[in-house]
């Protein structure tokens, strides 16, 4: 099956199996032939590798992935498209479909199931809506994976990319830096998708990292301090950490002062060092 990027093949197989698109699954499927095939290519899919692919629509990533990887493993929630899928995914022999949710399935065990010898990334065309939550589910349960690839709505890259420490940054950008190595790819015009979106949208890739780039005692800890502090990004770290996480004034006072961070400084002039010699010393 080809042309799968074509408007006209699109419309046909969807009228053909009485498919119409759901706004609350945020459906939109790539029509651009060109993002696809870049965007596998920088995924790290190739030969040893396995793929999990995340709401493959009517499978043309997943199709560009599977002329690269070794094999892929699509996790589509809408039973609608499996009729679909098994016709457009057909000649390929190294494609499984799990009909499932992302945010439920047991993931660990699905490489260990699917992907035994080989390394494994992940590639997907999020729903702008699940962006969040799916990559931090991805990065929070310390997955065997090598790289994360996604094309996410472009203020949600523009975020996630951000440099720590600038005005762009957000609890999500410090988050995921802890995890990974975020980067841009490329940015994906509205026009290219069917319907299209109200926005733009980027693929952006978060390189896994072998060990943390801070030392922290208690990371739970961490990350509340993060969202706190972001969560009041308009007050001071002092007033914003003493609010949210409902502590006395003195001892976050004392414990910015030891870290010699300015209580009057704001969530988006610090670093992840920052954040987490604050929870360490909030911590003792």
């Amino acid at each position: 099956m080809n042309r799968l990027s074509d408007i006209g093949t699109i419309k046909s197989i969807l009228s053909k199996h009485g498919f119409s698109f759901s706004k609350s699954l945020g459906q939109n499927f790539l029509v651009n032939p060109r993002v696809c095939p870049e965007m596998a290519a920088q995924s790290g899919a190739g030969s040893g590798v396995g793929v999990i692919e995340i709401g493959p629509g009517i499978g043309v990533l997943t199709v560009e992935l599977a002329q690269l990887a070794d094999k892929v493993v699509t996790i589509e929630l809408d039973k609608r498209l499996l009729p679909v899928l098994d016709e457009t995914l057909a000649e390929f022999d190294n494609i499984k479909v799990v009909n499932d949710d992302i945010l439920k399935i047991d993931l660990n065990k699905l490489i260990e199931e699917e992907f035994s010898g080989m390394d494994v990334v992940v590639c997907a065309n999020l729903p702008y809506y699940i962006t969040s939550p799916v990559i931090m589910r991805l990065l929070e349960e310390r997955l065997p994976i090598r790289a994360i690839t996604v094309m996410v709505q472009k203020e949600a890259a523009d975020r996630i990319c951000a440099p720590l420490g600038t005005r762009k940054a957000g609890a999500v950008t410090a988050s995921v830096n802890y995890y990974a190595q975020a980067q841009t790819l490329f940015k994906v015009s509205a026009g290219s998708f069917m319907p299209p979106p109200k926005v733009d949208s980027a693929v952006i890739r978060l390189d896994i990292r072998d060990t943390s780039p801070v030392e922290v005692a208690d990371e739970a800890l961490m990350f509340s301090v993060i969202k706190a502090a972001f969560a009041q990004r308009r007050k001071t770290i002092l007033n914003s950490l003493k609010n949210s996480l409902g502590l006395d004034r003195d001892k976050v006072a004392d414990a910015l002062d030891s870290c010699n961070i300015p209580q009057t400084a704001r969530a988006e002039q610090l670093t992840l060092e920052n954040f987490a010699d604050i929870a360490n010393a909030l911590n003792k």
